[in-house]
């Protein structure tokens, strides 16, 4: 059974009804919509899809609103895109004309002020690397370290210290707005340098309001790491623009990094940026794209994402097909038992003061390795917000994880939650019925028979958020 979810971003290749069936059919369980392409109508048609035929499916699939962010943006390249090769000198200036291979115009009126020499610039996920090697009044002079194709309207990475815009910007705001009032499940928020960032969304903890993901993408938010966590509601470590605030050597290191801080403080993280990249154009993926989505899933990744592969590439299908079928061997030869044991003794050392989140702590572990030991078929989990579900699968454990929520709100925000099923459960106001519901779904929805042994855990405290109570039952 795959563990590792997978989201896919929705665009010209993907996004008509019957492309999204094929998607949720073939392993998405979560869509992604890029708010920095398209107009807010475009982008809620593809939100009102999504959402039509997950219901015809009966799939509770999770739906982001990638927030554009403080984005400096490169004015259209000619049709067919303009080749930048290695070595070739290319001048950067200010405007929204057009650009060529021998002058890029930029949308960001400060960016000669901004940017000094010795400075890389790249293009989109960093495919295009740049040096500035001078500078005149009205432009850069820089030339093409790593060269390539540059298409349409790239976004041009800046290093973020030199970026003074902040986030979120006055467009991510009108535009949380709006996806807000339709009832989105998450929103992702591009460069975030603090908490501080995080928090000036304003919107509600969730499940009330969405998740809020916080895009890791620069070095202020690498040194301001666990406070950035803290505050959100998931994170994405997103690789392309990291590699551009950091050598290429380090990026592996700061992804295990990121990933291990994201799963010991309970939040989903998603690995990002050019997974599939070859799978834009070609039938199939390249080894080494294969090996790095496995190192994804063993580095504890609750989620891998397609971004070109699914809103543009040649057969997004294929793509979602093909990470299903890696991402799935990759699960099987997850070594949840060390995993869990690195966890404990990591929270052992970050001993936990607060009552709420040492009762968790202690609980959530007992009730995997319970489930362990006692040979369970499924660990029950019982939450209104999510909170018990993603205490528990931070420790991945083997036994399956069953969700159950009377918010759909929160259930879809579990899709982006490791090995977790999760559905919508009557709302009770007697504990006892809750339970009864979630063995008779276990067994109904589930497919779990009479007599299998499941471990069910619940917060049953009103003073506290703590997941407080275990037990051990049968299926009836």
């Amino acid at each position: 059974m795959r563990r590792t979810k997978i989201v896919a971003t929705i665009g010209p290749a993907s996004e008509s009804q019957e492309d999204l069936k094929r998607l949720m059919e073939n392993g998405m369980d979560v869509a992604r919509i890029g708010l920095a392409h398209g107009s807010l109508d475009a982008n809620l048609e593809k939100y009102h899809n999504v959402r039509k035929v997950a219901a015809e499916l009966g799939r509770q699939i999770g739906i982001i609103g990638d927030l554009p962010g403080p984005k400096v943006r490169c004015a259209p390249f000619p049709k067919g895109g303009a080749v930048m090769a290695d070595g070739a000198k290319i001048r950067f200036t200010f405007g929204e004309t057009a650009s060529t291979s021998e002058m890029i115009s930029a949308d960001h009126e400060a960016l000669v002020d901004d940017i000094d020499v010795g400075d890389q610039l790249a293009l989109g996920d960093g495919n295009i690397v740049f040096l500035v090697q001078g500078k005149t009044e009205d432009a850069l002079e820089a030339m093409v370290v790593r060269g390539g194709l540059a298409q349409g309207r790239p976004g041009l990475q800046v290093p973020s210290e030199k970026l003074r815009i902040s986030t979120p910007t006055k467009e991510d705001l009108i535009l949380a707005d709006a996806l807000i009032a339709e009832g989105v499940d998450m929103l992702a928020l591009s460069f975030v340098r603090s908490a501080h960032d995080v928090r000036s969304l304003g919107v509600e903890a969730a499940p009330r309001g969405p998740l809020v993901i916080a895009k890791i993408e620069t070095r202020a938010a690498v040194d301001n790491l666990d406070s950035i966590i803290r505050s959100s509601g998931a994170v994405m470590v997103a690789r392309g623009d990291l590699g551009v605030d950091y050598p290429l050597s380090e990026l592996p290191h700061l992804q295990k990094h990121i990933i291990s801080r994201c799963v010991a403080l309970g939040r989903p993280v998603i690995t990002a940026t050019q997974m599939l990249e070859s799978m834009v154009h070609a039938p199939t993926p390249t080894r080494a794209e294969a090996s790095d989505v496995a190192n994804a899933v063993f580095d504890g990744s609750s989620a891998v994402m397609l971004s070109g592969e699914t809103a543009v590439g040649v057969d997004p299908v294929n793509a979602v097909r093909t990470m299903a079928e890696i991402t799935a061997r990759a699960d099987d030869e997850f070594d949840n038992e060390a995993w869990a044991a690195a966890l404990s003794s990591q929270q052992e050392e970050e001993a936990e003061t607060d009552f709420g989140a040492l009762t968790t702590d202690s609980l959530t572990a007992a009730a995997c390795k319970v489930a362990d030991q006692i040979g369970a078929s499924a660990i029950l989990c019982l939450s209104k917000t999510g909170f018990t579900v993603r205490s528990v699968n931070r420790f991945r454990p083997d036994t399956r994880i069953l969700a159950f929520s009377p918010d759909q709100r929160a259930v879809r925000q579990l899709s982006l939650s490791w090995g977790t099923d999760a559905i919508v459960s009557q709302m009770r106001s007697d504990p006892r019925d809750v339970v009864s519901d979630a063995l008779h779904a276990a067994a109904t929805h589930f497919g779990h028979s009479p007599g299998d042994k499941v471990v069910v855990i619940s917060g049953q405290s009103t003073a506290t958020r703590a997941t407080d109570t275990l037990r051990v039952m049968k299926i009836p």
